[in-house]
């Protein structure tokens, strides 16, 4: 997961950062009553961002899946995972993204899933493209995916994004070296998985999310 509070390199990040130390609330029954995420709730197609619309999407189809756990690797079951992205041509389904890129009428760019008792979860949609955004001069975000993993509540949300392997953007991008130790950028990308891409159809990526607390809930 990635957590990050003032980063000069991400520019908005200085108006997003907390200027005050953190106050702990108390934990209340509301906190964790509800509303309930029951299956009744998720569309026959809400985890297919291909077949959304009467007609296909521009673009190459792949195929997202993995797990959600938590630190011991034990599966989280009948969590919501909701994700958003670009189209192919690297443009957000949204009224403030102006990027001179042709929108898709084909596609909306956002899904969500309910793992399954094993904390699987399976997205079929359209690898995005790369895009520009004016945090430095001649920026670029890498291909990506924004993930959303909610608790029992919509109070317990975490957040993430999921990028491709061998990426040329890395490097650049403020965001992704936010997170400053190797090994937990490396969690972030996703890898190559043939045993589950589906032949003359779709390619497929592997993405596990671990449920951990965010470095500065970490005890010293």
């Amino acid at each position: 997961m990635t957590s990050f509070l003032d980063w000069p390199a991400y520019r908005s990040t200085v108006l997003r950062a907390p200027k005050r130390p953190f106050v702990a609330l108390p934990l209340r029954l509301a906190d964790t009553g509800g509303p309930a995420l029951g299956e009744s709730r998720i569309g026959p197609l809400d985890h297919d961002l291909t077949r959304q619309h009467a007609g296909e999407p521009l673009g190459e189809r792949i195929i997202v899946h993995g797990r959600v756990l938590d630190t011991a690797g034990r599966p989280i079951p009948h969590t919501l995972v909701e994700v958003w992205q670009a189209n192919a041509a690297g443009r957000y389904a949204h009224h403030v993204d102006r990027h001179p890129a042709p929108l898709d009428p084909n596609f909306s760019g956002a899904g969500r899933f309910l793992t399954d008792p094993d904390g699987r979860y399976r997205f079929v949609t359209i690898k995005p493209g790369a895009y520009p955004w004016r945090n430095h001069d001649n920026a670029w975000r890498p291909a990506h995916i924004h993930f959303s993993v909610f608790g029992r509540s919509f109070t317990q949300r975490l957040v993430t994004q999921m990028y491709f392997p061998g990426d040329p953007l890395f490097d650049q991008d403020p965001i992704f070296n936010a997170v400053r130790d190797p090994a937990a950028r490396a969690r972030m990308i996703s890898a190559f998985d043939l045993e589950a891409t589906e032949p003359e159809w779709a390619l497929a990526y592997r993405y596990d999310i671990v449920l951990r607390a965010t470095p500065f809930e970490e005890a010293p």
